[in-house]
């Protein structure tokens, strides 16, 4: 394995759906073994330019770029193997459904000998951490073992250049250290050079040598330009507070937390008695569990990767049926005599429960931002005024005003979550059930998305919140529920 050289010239890249630059006009040389976190502002173009370096970027039909970006010399998307990818999405990265078959996929397309392949995927694995046998199941693993498994399947391709976008973002803290100490086995043993994008910096500062911060280039056209890059101390340390204020997450400068509640939580809106949870019939992931859901008051959902949180959150949205037990809602929430959330109509469901996926994806419906917004009360029948007031409002306060006709799928992952709340917001639900509400936030966004559930809060809205995230409990002063590894 040779470790590869980056060097950007000034480069640009502009989505074919959208009129700004994602990337304005960036330029540096990464070399051989260097080790860089790449920082900026939610939208800034971290994963555009981490996506380019990988060489996913290219075609007209997918947006327009200017300067160069080279690996080794040779324009990105010619650097067949020389750069790996690991994603934020634990689940989205595992093709095939053997831990083995899995790690073996990536020198399978690149050509490389039998022997060979299965030689490396050992020594990928073993470099990672990852002591399970090659028949393991792919879905069996925890989030932090799937991220070594991508990690792993990166490394068995034997890149010169490993690329991470934001791999802990969707992680406990026991899965934030595994990625952490299995990326420094890795790095150490192959003297690849290393990119990371991650809001949450302090994790990864002990690791790496340099930081290149993007920001806003100002021009008419928009678009990030490279606004410091140096050791970190000398980063940090010289622009600390204006890039804090700028949305990165500088060690020693929380972003500011909202006021807490005012008065006491209020009526139970839901409950849940005896309650099971589980994705398949007769299965059951979490319980027998208790709880309620109370107005006013948020509710912290807690626990390891694969815990049972996300199916606890949409059995108690409504979307999926319980194991066993029972989610029963209060009858101010239901307004009739069917109380069970699961019996409800989506149309009902809209205006007492509204859910934010984990997966922004997983929720959108429309082609632009402004349509986005509109869906949920245009479904409802509200007049065409109405809907523009809403959608206007929440463009606002969610930050996504220059972004209203853009196609959601070419938004940043913070963007999405942002949307998918906003979206969720435009029905006015009773009840907002969010899954990792924060992650993808820089600290400018994720304080102003976390003085937004604090106003819903304070509003009487009863607000249910899965996240590995402490500070957004601290911030909400949130009633902890926290659920046990699975057995």
């Amino acid at each position: 394995m040779r470790p590869a050289a980056v060097e950007a010239r000034g480069w640009g890249w502009r989505f074919a759906s959208r009129l700004r630059w994602a990337v304005a006009d960036v330029s540096f040389r990464i070399e051989p073994g260097e080790r860089v976190l790449l920082l900026g502002a939610s939208g800034a173009g971290k994963s555009t330019l981490l996506h380019a370096m990988a060489g996913v970027l290219d075609g007209d039909d997918e947006g327009e770029t200017r300067g160069e970006l080279t690996v080794d010399g040779l324009p990105a998307p010619r650097a067949t193997g020389r750069a790996g990818l690991v994603l934020q999405d634990p689940d989205s990265q595992a093709v095939l459904a053997r831990v083995g078959d899995d790690v073996a996929f990536g020198p399978e397309n690149l050509g490389v000998p039998r022997d060979e392949i299965w030689r490396r995927v050992h020594e990928a694995l073993e470099a990672v951490g990852l002591d399970v046998p090659l028949e393991h199941s792919t879905s069996a693993l925890s989030g932090g073992q799937k991220q070594r498994l991508a990690l792993a399947g990166v490394l068995a391709m034997r890149p010169g250049l490993i690329l991470l976008d934001e791999p802990t973002a969707n992680l406990d803290p026991g899965g934030v250290r595994e990625v952490r100490d299995a990326v420094g086995r890795v790095v150490e043993r192959t003297g690849a050079a290393l990119v990371i994008v991650e809001h949450r910096i302090d994790v990864w500062l002990p690791l790496v040598d340099r930081v290149i911060v993007l920001g806003e280039s100002g021009g008419g056209g928009g678009g990030a330009i490279v606004i410091a890059d140096g050791a970190p101390d000398e980063v940090l340390g010289s622009l600390g507070p204006r890039l804090a204020r700028g949305g990165v997450w500088v060690p020693g400068l929380p972003p500011r937390f909202p006021a807490p509640p005012a008065g006491t939580a209020g009526p139970v809106m839901l409950e849940a008695r005896a309650l099971s949870v589980g994705r398949s019939r007769g299965t059951s992931a979490a319980g027998p569990l208790r709880l309620d859901v109370r107005a006013g008051e948020v509710l912290g959902i807690t626990g390891p990767n694969g815990a049972g949180k996300s199916t606890l959150a949409l059995t108690l949205a409504g979307l999926l049926a319980p194991v066993s037990g029972r989610v029963e809602a209060s009858v101010a929430l239901a307004g009739g005599p069917q109380r069970d959330p699961l019996r409800w109509s989506s149309r009902e469901l809209l205006t007492r429960i509204g859910t934010v996926f984990q997966d922004p994806e997983h929720q959108l419906l429309a082609t632009t931002v402004r349509a986005e917004l509109g869906v949920a009360p245009r479904s409802l029948g509200l007049p065409e005024a109405e809907v523009a007031r809403r959608v206007d409002d929440l463009l606002v306060r969610l930050r996504l005003g220059r972004l209203a006709e853009a196609n959601p799928y070419t938004l940043s992952g913070g963007e999405k979550r942002r949307l998918t709340v906003a979206a969720t917001l435009a029905a006015r639900p009773r009840i907002i059930v969010l899954d990792e509400p924060t992650f993808g936030q820089d600290a400018v966004t994720w304080a102003e998305l976390v003085a937004i559930i604090a106003e819903l809060r304070d509003e009487g809205i009863a607000v249910v919140v899965v996240t590995h995230d402490a500070a957004v409990l601290d911030a909400l002063h949130a009633r902890p529920f926290e659920l046990e590894a699975s057995a």
